[in-house]
């Protein structure tokens, strides 16, 4: 059976909703006057005054058979990224173009992807997906936050200043590769995950043909650098015009790949075994071959003097031969008795 109501039950409610509509349209003078506590709000400050227009996203991934250090790179990109996301490592046996599908069903629009070949060597792809372009670039001097150890530090989710050499704007495949940068590494204004300031740079500078990545942190009493890390150094093999793949845009002429390179250290360290088993056998030859007898040079006598010659004794009389005896007193004793002997003969 369902409760009665009462017929007062109605009219009190009413009453009581226009008492609380009363109350908040009121002011808190009126509120404390009538006894009435005020209702405290906390609204936390917006942490961006803007509106965020620029959407992009990028996702950060990489394939598998990657090294600790690769992963480790990898998750400090994310972390001074906000605008960046993650996905499950991709297998190698798939090809590239899949990774535009990925990109769209995670929302980005671009897209840094580490491939890790022979468990050794590692290529970073940065594309604009999924129209292109995209460049394809050999990773080495790899050095994380963690192994690095720095003293500085920057606050999660600041926004970088992005600073470039100025060979960037003299080449035109620099300036592309520029552009690709500033679109990827450059944290949007107002991102929901940024914070409204600035304390940290990151630095692209050419140098021996390569582009030397570092990140600094600008302390704000003097405004000096210190470098706190990851860093690492990009080596250009092509720039493609689709995004993973289409017609190449460039490619650099510079470029060595690691195969060739630990193939020409192979064959640097075979040659020197060469030349020192070669060195060996000359000295074998040398060795086992007939020794040339040299004649006699006449000069070598110019600076002799001659000794005096000594005139020749000829000895006719055989010397008497001494015996050889160790005990003093059986030599006496033979001395005795040769003289006896000698006596005897003369009486």
């Amino acid at each position: 059976m369902a409760a009665k109501r009462k017929r007062g039950a109605l009219a009190a409610g009413k009453a009581k909703r226009a008492r609380s509509a009363a109350s908040e349209a009121a002011p808190e003078g009126d509120l404390r006057e009538r006894g009435i506590p005020p209702q405290e709000y906390s609204i936390p400050p917006p942490v961006s005054q803007g509106k965020w227009k620029n959407k992009e996203r990028v996702l950060i991934f990489s394939s598998r058979g990657i090294n600790f250090r690769t992963r480790h790179l990898m998750q400090d990109l994310r972390t001074l990224m906000p605008h960046s996301k993650a996905d499950t490592k991709m297998d190698r046996k798939d090809q590239l173009f899949v990774i535009n599908e990925v990109c769209e069903m995670k929302n980005c629009n671009k897209c840094i992807f580490f491939e890790a070949k022979k468990k050794q060597d590692l290529y970073m792809w940065l594309s604009n997906t999924p129209q292109g372009p995209s460049a394809k670039f050999l990773v080495q001097n790899v050095h994380t936050l963690a192994e690095l150890k720095m003293t500085g530090n920057c606050l999660r989710g600041s926004r970088p200043l992005l600073s470039f050499d100025p060979m960037f704007d003299q080449e035109p495949h620099y300036a592309l590769l520029k552009e690709l940068f500033i679109q990827i590494f450059g944290t949007p204004q107002y991102h929901p995950k940024s914070q409204p300031f600035v304390d940290h740079v990151f630095t692209f500078t050419i140098t021996d043909e390569r582009i030397w990545f570092r990140n600094y942190q600008i302390i704000e009493e003097d405004a000096s650098l210190v470098e706190i890390g990851p860093r690492f150094v990009l080596n250009l093999i092509k720039i493609f015009q689709g995004s993973f793949g289409g017609p190449t845009l460039y490619e650099n002429p510079h470029y060595q790949s690691p195969n060739m390179h630990r193939r020409l250290i192979r064959l640097s360290v075979a040659a020197k075994f060469r030349e020192k088993q070669q060195v060996k056998e000359v000295q074998k030859i040398k060795k086992k071959g007939t020794k040339v007898l040299v004649e006699e040079d006449p000069t070598e006598v110019v600076f002799e003097t001659p000794a005096e010659e000594k005139p020749v004794e000829i000895q006719l009389v055989k010397p008497e031969s001494k015996p050889i005896v160790k005990d003093k007193k059986k030599l006496r004793k033979i001395q005795r008795k040769k003289q006896k002997k000698l006596f005897r003969t003369e009486g």
